[in-house]
């Protein structure tokens, strides 16, 4: 059902995909090499891990502002719990664990202290960064074991990383969470009426802070794999991570105010924005307009999001005439 809503607008972004690669192929044939094809991925992947986790949160028409945060957190946690010796597997699911912690503990700071999502996420936003700041004094983390990158980073084959199966599988984990349990569908209610679900019998807050723990995993898969492709913990790592993530979202036609997104439609997003990105580097193109070309991206999305609302709107009012019509008719038969 909610996968078959956003079909339209995953094809939409997989055209514009399609005619981004070919008018960036024709300024410049090596971006349609395959060495770029694999570069566009990879570098998809980390904002595709803290988008698919944000998808969840911006469904229950909220938003958290921290994941770059937690993002840091994890990485200089992880990376002194690795230089101290712990065995590499174990670090994984510590990450993962402290990432799913610390999401919990902002969707409390929403259900519990009816704090605004906004307001909420920017206030652990500062505070986790900080938290990551008096971890390491400030220093970043060096020489993280060769076994822990192998283990996130190494290529499989033909260039494509371990990193790349992570976010295919994050990616498969959330897909089945919103489409066939009944968590997901208490996620898309939540956004569509939420006070209707809570009179439905639906644990509101339970089912908010699961959401904003997702998230948390999210920025704590992303973390780990930055860690390893670095091979540093850096405090300052993830920082303006989460506007880009919200973009990926956006651009995949998760709404703002709650109640619609995709998973795949996320997933498309992100690497929308890495080819991109990509393209304006290989055809030359300057740091600074990049980032005009990324906000212009961004605001087509939302204004296609706008042109939808009033077509179903359109819709709508021309089915009410319909019934109408056909009711009259009846009544004069």
């Amino acid at each position: 059902m909610f996968i078959s809503k956003g079909f339209s607008r995953e094809l939409s972004i997989v055209g514009a995909l399609i005619a981004m690669i070919a008018v960036f192929t024709i300024i410049d044939p090596i971006y349609a090499s395959y060495d770029n094809m694999v570069d566009i991925v990879d570098q998809s992947i980390i904002n595709g891990l803290l988008a698919l986790g944000i998808t969840f949160a911006i469904i229950t028409a909220g938003i958290d502002l921290s994941i770059g945060s937690i993002f840091a957190i994890v990485i200089v946690v992880v990376g002194d719990l690795l230089v101290r010796g712990m065995n590499p597997f174990l670090a994984i699911v510590v990450g993962i664990i402290l990432g799913f912690v610390l999401g919990v503990f902002n969707g409390i700071l929403i259900t519990k202290l009816k704090l605004q999502p906004f307001i909420a996420t920017l206030a652990t936003m500062s505070a986790y960064r900080g938290l990551a700041y008096i971890y390491t004094g400030g220093w970043p983390i060096v020489d993280i074991p060769s076994g822990f990158r192998q283990l996130l980073d190494r290529d499989v084959f033909s260039g494509i990383s371990v990193s790349v199966f992570i976010l295919l599988g994050f990616t498969v984990l959330s897909f089945v969470i919103l489409k066939y349990t009944k968590f997901g569908v208490y996620v898309y209610s939540l956004g569509g009426n939420e006070e209707a679900t809570r009179l439905s019998g639906v644990n509101v807050d339970r089912s908010k802070i699961l959401a904003y723990a997702l998230c948390g995993v999210g920025a704590a898969l992303a973390g780990l794999i930055l860690l390893a492709r670095l091979g540093t913990g850096e405090p300052t790592a993830g920082q303006s991570y989460e506007l880009n993530a919200i973009a990926a979202a956006a651009i995949g036609g998760a709404s703002l105010a709650g109640g619609r997104g995709t998973v795949i439609g996320t997933l498309l997003g992100a690497i929308l924005l890495s080819a991109l990105k990509v393209g304006l580097v290989v055809v030359g193109v300057d740091t600074f307009w990049q980032y005009i070309a990324t906000g212009a991206i961004i605001a087509v999305a939302a204004y296609f999001e706008v042109i939808q609302d009033k077509l179903q709107n359109l819709n709508l009012k021309r089915n009410k005439n319909n019934i109408a019509k056909n009711s009259e008719v009846r009544k004069i038969n």
